[in-house]
């Protein structure tokens, strides 16, 4: 999920111990199928008292408490969609057969995830089968039940999304960067509004489909793309790679294609294409450095989607394909880091996945400590420094802010939905954990020891307690001196970061500590600070440690000597508009509302929003622009702010 991300976006998870996972997963999943598997309308009732019940239990590991699926009777293995793009109905429209195979021959019900499908037939070899679609759930939405014939290696189900489908974001031509064309794109941890599916990270399948879209766009998904491709109105696509649900994407616009190099380009509208590749022009290098350190990559070819302003999150780590919001387009590569995160997904979450989302930790914490090297390899060590400081700082205050129960790896889920409590807990804790086994071991011993991992689980999804079982027989027996099993469950299942945890330092940002003090004294005045070498690192540091309280004086003065209101980089303007509104500094109020109507991703607005609701005021300009900005965002930023706004 790329750290924040959306659009036509579905998120993913992922092996040595392949037999043993597998059947801690599936003792788990029996024991969850019994509480949680809604084969009929009659019965859905007591599925749900079990549901409750087991909420009172000890978690267990493998068992997915956000699907209705039931992989360990009946799996799907591979999809064929057939789906028609219909941009005035905001549907999609058209069938997906599943191959499926049984654990056993007599089990002859498969029960798929949905949410606001309307299933229309559900047919085997062109003979209707029965199915019932169970009571629905706000966060799970409704299970599809279907008996399957004693023969029957897969089945068709005809349906068509909701125009106000999770999953799916339907642009006018006026919310795109060209204003010509519409625009559709996919969200991860969302495929079941789109597919019916076993919407689980542990289930992987193989697929293809056959788009059909309007002549003049072009569809593109997380499977082979070829960037010769004309328009045609129908394109096919195939993914050979077993992927989970929330790597199935879709995106269709007015795209063109621009190469970067051997295996890696860029997919955006005319009018980003040019200044995307170039802002992304490192992204080949990213590629060789890290094959180099963690083995090949597996997925053929790596291209970018830019997506447009509405896309929630910063990024999508789609196979094949990364989803990529523009607003990181800064001019200077000063963003960059979230396309080494993506790429470095395509060995964490990609090839090795979380079983569960319980174990998300496994996919981004591997994944930020796999950018921060990335970014070292690429643009030394001091930018690495400074980026670290600042992932440290993000993590400190979410566990300032954030319950215990939410400060641990491997976090409880059960009643709750994933989307709600998204921090940066796996990210960065995740990372940091990651960084003092390295260490501790030796940077070299510790690349070794990835790379072994990222072959051994290779497109396979474990969870929290494989990856401990791995642990503890290989770097736990190789190094008893410097590693500890006790610490180890220190860092996975305790809350808040550990005593004694890396704490990484910059001298640069020591430098700015002491300018910002000076200024703060009056020691200095704004205009004779020298940030004429200044990243955006700097910037963000400079502005994210002030003071929450700062005078109408010192506003104006930071403002009138750096142009900080209307800078064009939206993550400085973000760090600046948030210091406008905690201190109501009206003149950057015409730029806050035009920052939350052209931008929909939630890790910029979602803070602001938070903070404007404080006040009567601020609540009353909040909504003003949510709702002139409702149309544009896509269903999940609507979601994840319009209770700031109540």
């Amino acid at each position: 999920m790329r750290k924040y991300g959306l659009l036509a976006t579905f998120i993913c998870a992922p092996v040595l111990f392949a037999c043993s996972d597998n059947q801690n997963v599936d003792t788990a999943k029996a024991d969850k199928d019994k509480a949680v598997k809604v084969e009929s309308g009659s019965n859905a009732q007591a599925a749900n008292t079990q549901v409750e019940k087991h909420a009172d239990e000890a978690i267990a590991s493998g068992i997915d408490y956000h699907s209705f699926a039931n992989p360990n009777e009946v799996r799907v293995t591979h999809l064929s969609l057939d789906l028609t793009a219909n941009f005035e109905s905001k549907q999609l429209i058209g069938s997906v057969t599943l191959d499926i195979e049984r654990a056993k021959p007599e089990n002859d019900t498969l029960v798929l995830d949905t949410r606001g499908l309307d299933i229309q037939r559900v047919s085997v070899d062109g003979e209707d089968v029965p199915f019932d679609m169970g009571e629905t759930d706000p966060d799970l939405g409704t299970p599809l039940s279907i008996t399957l014939p004693s023969a029957a290696n897969s089945l068709t189900v005809a349906y068509s999304t909701s125009p106000e489908a999770s999953g799916v974001q339907w642009l006018t031509p006026a919310q795109t960067a060209g204003k010509k064309h519409p625009f559709l794109f996919t969200q991860a941890v969302h495929a079941r509004s789109f597919v019916p599916l076993q919407d689980s990270p542990q289930v992987r399948v193989t697929y293809d489909a056959t788009i059909k879209t309007p002549e003049a766009l072009l569809a593109v998904m997380s499977a082979s793309n070829d960037p010769t491709t004309e328009r045609d109105g129908e394109y096919e696509f195939t993914m050979p790679q077993p992927i989970p649900s929330y790597l199935i994407a879709l995106a269709i616009g007015d795209l063109e294609f621009k190469a970067m190099g051997e295996r890696t380009g860029v997919y955006a509208e005319p009018a980003l294409l040019e200044s995307a590749a170039k802002e992304f022009e490192d992204t080949e290098a990213m590629l060789e450095v890290t094959e180099a350190t963690y083995g090949p990559y597996q997925w053929d070819r790596y291209d970018l989607l830019i997506l447009p302003p509405s896309f929630p999150f910063g990024g999508m780590e789609n196979p094949r394909l990364s989803f990529i919001t523009p607003t990181v387009i800064a001019g200077d590569k000063s963003l960059v880091s979230l396309i080494a995160h993506e790429l470095a997904h395509s060995w964490s979450g990609n090839t090795v996945t979380n079983a569960t989302w319980r174990d998300l930790w496994l996919n981004e914490g591997f994944t930020t400590y796999l950018t921060y090297r990335i970014m070292e390899m690429i643009y030394g060590h001091d930018r690495f420094k400074k980026e670290a400081v600042l992932g440290y700082q993000d993590l400190e205050n979410d566990v300032a802010a954030l319950d215990d129960n939410d400060e641990i790896l491997a976090i409880d889920l059960r009643g709750r939905n994933p989307d709600d409590v998204f921090s940066n807990i796996p990210y960065e804790k995740g990372a940091l954990f990651l960084r003092e086994i390295e260490q501790k071991i030796g940077r070299e011993n510790f690349d070794a020891f990835l790379m072994q991992y990222f072959k051994d689980f290779a497109f396979k999804s474990i969870t929290t307690d494989t990856f401990i079982a791995y642990l503890d027989k290989t770097l736990l027996k190789q190094y008893p001196n410097e590693l500890d099993a006790e610490r180890i469950h220190t860092w996975i299942f305790e809350p808040g970061i550990p005593e004694g945890a890396p704490h990484p330092e910059s001298d640069a940002f020591s430098k700015i500590d002491e300018t910002r003090s000076a200024w703060l004294s009056g020691g200095i005045k704004a205009a004779d600070i020298e940030t004429g070498q200044w990243t955006v690192h700097e910037w963000l540091y400079f502005l994210n440690n002030m003071p929450e309280s700062l005078s109408e004086a010192q506003l104006v003065e930071l403002d009138s000597a750096f142009s900080l209101t209307s800078t064009k980089n939206n993550e400085i303007a973000h760090s600046w508009l948030m210091i406008a509104v905690e201190n109501n500094y009206q003149p950057a109020f015409e730029r806050l509302y035009s920052y939350l109507v052209s931008i929909g991703r939630n890790k910029l607005v979602k803070p602001l929003y938070r903070e404007l609701s404080k006040t009567p005021e601020g609540k009353a300009f909040a909504k003003r622009a949510f709702e002139e900005a409702k149309p544009g965002y896509h269903p999940l930023t609507v979601k994840a702010n319009e209770g700031y706004l109540e």
